[in-house]
């Protein structure tokens, strides 16, 4: 099969930030950076109001997640090449929570990348914007410092929230989207030049 038939896969998860209109600015300011890259497929994954706890290994967030990137490798000729995920504002609302997120995020990457039998899937995540709550800065340092290989973190901080304080404007989905692109691009152009 020739490489433009084989889809580049990526992986949608989190909450509502996530399920809105950040995969698609992702995928047309990747195609724009990396014409060579061929298809791009973007698998949905992300449902609104989730905590970590729910993506947890045998949880329907978990098992939906690990069922849909086996079927895009499997019917649609894809290959996996990062997961994009923005998930953490429900962490914020209690210490407890907060304080637990960064071993949770650990666990789920780890399980993930075993149950894919992709051990150093490339995993793009999105320090939080918002949260609102006064525990946000304990889950925005656990994604700032995963401490896990292939794990980058794009700070969303900066970007432009609507007046509900949580979720991002239309502008900052596209501004975000562009990041995550500049990150796989970057970490992609890293990779094939250590490999050659």
């Amino acid at each position: 099969m020739a490489n433009s038939q084989v889809k580049n896969i990526f992986l949608l998860a989190g909450q509502s930030n996530m399920s809105g209109l950040g995969g698609m600015p992702f995928a047309n300011s990747l195609l724009n950076k990396t014409s060579s890259l061929g298809i791009v497929g973007l698998v949905p994954c992300a449902m609104a109001g989730n905590k970590i706890s729910e993506w947890q290994k045998g949880t329907f967030l978990y098992n939906q997640l690990v069922k849909r990137a086996k079927a895009a490798t499997l019917q649609e000729f894809g290959v996996i090449r990062a997961m994009l995920r923005y998930q953490g504002e429900s962490d914020t609302v209690t210490l407890r929570d907060a304080n637990a997120y960064k071993g949770k995020m650990q666990q789920f990457f780890t399980d993930l990348r075993r149950d894919l039998g992709l051990p150093k899937l490339l995993i793009i995540q999105v320090a939080l914007a918002s949260g609102g709550k006064h525990y946000t800065e304990i889950v925005r340092g656990a994604q700032l410092n995963p401490e896990l290989a292939n794990v980058v973190t794009v700070d969303a901080k900066d970007l432009q929230l609507h007046k509900d304080n949580l979720h991002l404007t239309v502008s900052s989905q596209v501004l975000l989207g562009h990041r995550m692109a500049d990150a796989f691009t970057k970490i992609n152009s890293t990779t094939s030049s250590s490999s050659s």
